[in-house]
């Protein structure tokens, strides 16, 4: 598959984090010659946290999950990649099961200690075989680095993911990396796809729950490829300790700030990646809506404007055409006043209280439109509501991998 133009140049350089061994193996859930089993073993007294999918059709490893995080720790994390295992019955649940019995049997540990995600095709039970003799092989693997990991947890994705953040604690510096996964069925309610982040910090697993929940609700939350949820979506933090700083707990702790700070900028940074490989994409677009009646609203106006086909598909065209902004912006729902609404493209008004501006030279615009990072600012005169997402155009490309998905 064609790399995205949106990509950035090379995958970043991640460092190793204390406690995480990496390993990939071939489980062959679908006809290809590539690694696509992921298995990540963890440093007792990990501490893990989780956010899940809003669907209410969640995958057996969704369900899984959400049993196991309340525990707060973690040995080990599976990810399969090209079959999603949802929509599976009891067979899907028995297939979490083995592979939850299996990692926990080979580290010596209770199978709730293990995570599992699962991506790719919905309706089809993942084969327990492959599942255990991909296990099997990745026991046995020798450990590989990040994009690797990365490539493996991909199945429509045209390029591997990952970021880097660091925090100061006390004497410590901590690390924080991410991989994540993710280019269509992107419009998540709590989080994005299958993404992990693993940090070397001594982090409380209820501190690490509410940091990651708070991060989410400003970057995963905050994105959309094509307005659908996926049933698998899921974003999971592991905490080793292995750095040496002294616990975070509490917010008022020496360094909760910090380590806050630089969890929410890793998991921007991610879910701008996913956005960045939307699937046919070729504009990465900001949309900032101000004044509005309170903040959520901004956000469901800025997600209307986003979640638009004729505002993507008129980005994809270079057009200025900002009637399609006001379409959204009515339809969605909320508190406007159409004679108070005002937009601009790239930092140039081109409509105010309510009405285009009178010889406003599109020119600036035009040029503004032909590059990849496109800026739409709408004002809706109402209030103090703020709100920013993050989306793609919407292109033939988009047509073409989803018309072919399963074939």
């Amino acid at each position: 598959m064609q790399r995205s133009p949106l990509a950035p140049a090379t995958f970043p350089d991640l460092p190793a984090i204390g406690g995480v061994t990496l390993r990939v193996a071939r489980a062959r859930y679908k006809q290809w010659d590539r690694c696509d089993l992921t298995f990540v073993t963890l440093d007792r007294g990990t501490a893990v946290a989780g956010v899940t999918t809003a669907s209410k059709c969640p995958s057996p490893e969704v369900e899984w999950c959400r049993d196991a995080l309340p525990l707060g720790k973690a040995r080990a994390l599976v990810v399969n990649a090209g079959n999603s295992n949802a929509f599976t019955g009891n067979r899907g649940r028995a297939a979490v099961e083995a592979i939850a019995a299996r990692a926990a049997a080979h580290l010596g540990c209770n199978p709730s200690d293990i995570f599992v995600s699962s991506t790719g095709v919905i309706g089809v039970p993942l084969p327990i075989d492959k599942a255990e003799a991909g296990l099997d092989a990745a026991f046995a693997a020798t450990p590989c680095d990040w994009e690797v990991a990365a490539e493996t947890i991909g199945t429509t994705d045209t390029f591997a993911k990952g970021a880097v953040t660091r925090a100061v604690i006390g004497d410590r510096t901590v690390n924080l990396v991410g991989i994540i996964k993710g280019s269509g069925m992107i419009a998540p309610d709590m989080a994005t796809m299958l993404g992990y982040i693993f940090t070397d910090a001594a982090v409380d697993p209820a501190f690490l729950q509410a940091a990651l929940a708070d991060a989410n609700r400003a970057s995963f939350s905050c994105i959309t490829v094509d307005s659908d949820t996926s049933t698998s979506d899921t974003v999971l933090a592991f905490a080793t300790g292995t750095a040496g700083n002294a616990p975070i707990a509490s917010p008022e702790d020496a360094g909760a700030d910090a380590f806050r700070a630089a969890l929410a900028d890793l998991c921007l940074q991610l879910a701008h990646l996913v956005v960045r490989d939307g699937e046919g994409a070729s504009k990465f677009i900001r949309i900032d809506v101000e004044g509005a009646e309170s903040d959520a609203s901004a956000h469901r106006i800025a997600l209307s404007i986003a979640n638009s086909p004729l505002v993507k598909t008129a980005i994809a065209g270079e057009d200025a055409n900002w009637g399609r902004i006001v379409m959204a912006v009515g339809k969605a729902g909320e508190p406007a006043d159409r004679d108070l609404l005002g937009i601009s493209f790239g930092g140039i008004q081109v409509a105010e209280r309510g009405m285009g501006v009178e010889g406003y030279d599109e020119a600036p615009v035009a040029a503004h439109l032909k590059g990849q990072d496109i800026d739409i600012a709408v004002d809706l005169g109402l209030g103090t509501g703020r709100a920013t997402v993050w989306t793609c155009d919407l292109t033939h490309g988009y047509i073409s991998i989803n018309a072919d998905y399963r074939s």
